[in-house]
């Protein structure tokens, strides 16, 4: 039986990649209180000591804006933690997955994004991913990058309770209208990074839900299925918010790797996001 070790077990995809991991694979999760992957003694150490046949990086430091002020932190989380864990996978003979982002794209593009276009974030966030995986494109053969994006899932915050939250509290919510992207559920996600290593595929995927959306259309189909009313959704620019971090404005993922060698078809965004609210109730 194969030995998967997922890094970042707490958070909202960790949670997920233990469920699904745990039907026909040895898995044990760690998270920052058992082991600092910004520390390659520490990290070398519990890879060696676990001896997993897979690990899995879901760690990261994902706090966007936060990125921009704590620039040092961003790039130890997720650059040289990236470059530690890929150091031990190598030593072990480990394969390694690295959970990537959309935003290493520049949003310039108007056609959905390829694994093989050129990179170019906006941001700190964005630039210190993007080291990620140059390291460990660099460090090994046998890896799995899985760049997603717009992540919810049913532990922890994320983008659909923050509205719903807002709309317990509000009458009116603005939600940017210009940036475009797909909504992934963890769920699904981790469902397929599950069917990726059981084929032994290699390299790097895009993965999504299938349609892309604004985050305020985003916000309206949550609203609307969570059955919420009196609350008004404006929309509004990336530039009315002046947020710290440049966001793409536009990031939707081309998939069709992941349906040519995968034989995977992520379902419609909307779809997933009706299943999550079906399964709300037991978060």
């Amino acid at each position: 039986m194969k030995k998967v070790l997922i890094v970042g077990a707490l958070g909202m995809l960790g949670h997920d990649l233990l469920k699904v991991f745990a039907k026909g694979y040895e898995v044990i999760g760690v998270d920052k209180e058992e082991v600092d992957i910004t520390r390659q003694g520490a990290t070398l150490k519990i890879v060696k000591e676990i001896a997993p046949t897979v690990v899995i990086n879901a760690a990261g430091y994902t706090d966007v804006d936060g990125c921009e002020k704590k620039m040092r932190k961003a790039f130890a989380v997720n650059g040289e933690g990236a470059r530690n864990l890929a150091k031990g996978c190598r030593d072990n003979g480990a394969k390694l997955v690295y959970i990537s982002t959309d935003y290493i794209f520049d949003g310039e593009k108007k056609t959905p994004y390829r694994e093989s276009d050129t990179p170019n974030p906006l941001n700190i966030y964005g630039e210190s991913k993007l080291m990620g995986e140059r390291y460990i494109e660099d460090l090994l053969d046998d890896f799995l990058i899985v760049r997603t994006q717009w992540l919810y899932g049913q532990h922890g915050r994320n983008f659909v309770e923050t509205i719903l939250a807002l709309a317990r509290e509000r009458d009116i919510i603005e939600v940017v209208h210009d940036q475009k992207g797909s909504p992934t559920y963890t769920a699904d996600l981790s469902k397929v990074i599950v069917a990726l290593i059981r084929k032994d595929l290699k390299g790097t995927f895009h993965v999504s839900n299938k349609g892309s959306c604004s985050w305020y259309d985003f916000a309206l189909e949550s609203v609307r299925l969570a059955g919420v009313s009196g609350v008004k959704i404006v929309p509004v620019s990336s530039a009315d918010l002046n947020r710290p971090a440049k966001r793409p404005l536009y990031s939707v993922f081309n998939c069709q790797r992941l349906e040519q060698e995968a034989d995977i078809e992520m379902r419609p965004w909307q779809t997933a996001l009706q299943d999550y609210f079906d399964r709300r109730g037991n978060r």
